[in-house]
């Protein structure tokens, strides 16, 4: 009976904690549709609240006709007394109470319309409150869920093709160090360029007489130095 009753145990643990993961793995989604469950709600307490809001229209508008008739009653009552007609009097007097009694039982539901009106707004405006609060505790985890999402994905790729990233950085590097090497051959040319024109230049003028060759300016300096002999 003992290994039965610890069997049905550890099964009943292990659905437990089937159920527990399938709410863990699920738990945006259900949080997400408790919302809109509670937004639902409030609409229908809305519904609900403006119907009792009419009924206290309703109540109100009766208060005042009840009034408006015990007033008009008590003038005819007043006016039968001055008559002296006191038997016509008290029959409106009697009018006169059953409208009061009446007018007690109106303003009761009036006044109980009021007070649940008053309460339901405040209820409405708590729930309104918790859901804009669970809204943006819905948008925090979200976004929490998407950085995970993208940062497993990442260290995923990274562990999976590590090699493909390095070879990659590697051709890089080779694309920068070929094209490094354009960039040194046409500095190379264009100095080349320049110095094979400086030359030319040097050639015109020396042909033209302007500019002196080395040859004369050591015969300049051979001359000089045999004059201070």
């Amino acid at each position: 009976m003992g290994v039965l009753s610890n069997l049905f145990t550890a099964i009943r643990g292990g659905a437990r904690e089937a159920g527990e993961a399938v709410v863990d793995a699920n738990a945006v989604r259900i949080f997400e549709q408790e919302i809109v469950d509670a937004k639902n709600h409030i609409k229908k307490a809305k519904d609900s609240l403006t119907t009792v809001m009419a009924e206290k229209m309703q109540s109100a508008r009766k208060l005042d006709a009840i009034k408006n008739d015990i007033t008009e009653n008590e003038l005819y009552a007043t006016k039968a007394l001055d008559q002296g007609n006191e038997a016509l009097a008290i029959e409106v007097a009697e009018k006169i109470a059953s409208l009061e009694g009446g007018l007690a039982e109106q303003q009761h539901i009036h006044d109980n319309c009021a007070a649940h009106i008053e309460k339901l707004k405040a209820q409405i405006q708590g729930a309104e409150r918790q859901i804009s609060e669970n809204e943006r505790q819905l948008n925090m985890i979200k976004t929490t869920e998407s950085v995970h999402k993208a940062t497993s994905a990442i260290s995923d790729n990274f562990m999976s093709s590590g090699s493909k990233i390095i070879n990659a950085k590697e051709s890089l590097e080779r694309i920068k160090k070929r094209q490094q090497m354009r960039e040194d051959k046409l500095k190379a040319a264009q100095a080349l360029n320049s110095d094979d024109y400086d030359q030319s230049l040097q050639n015109k003028l020396k042909e033209a007489g302007i500019m002196e060759s080395s040859s004369s300016n050591a015969n300049a300096v051979l001359e000089r130095l045999k004059a201070k002999k």
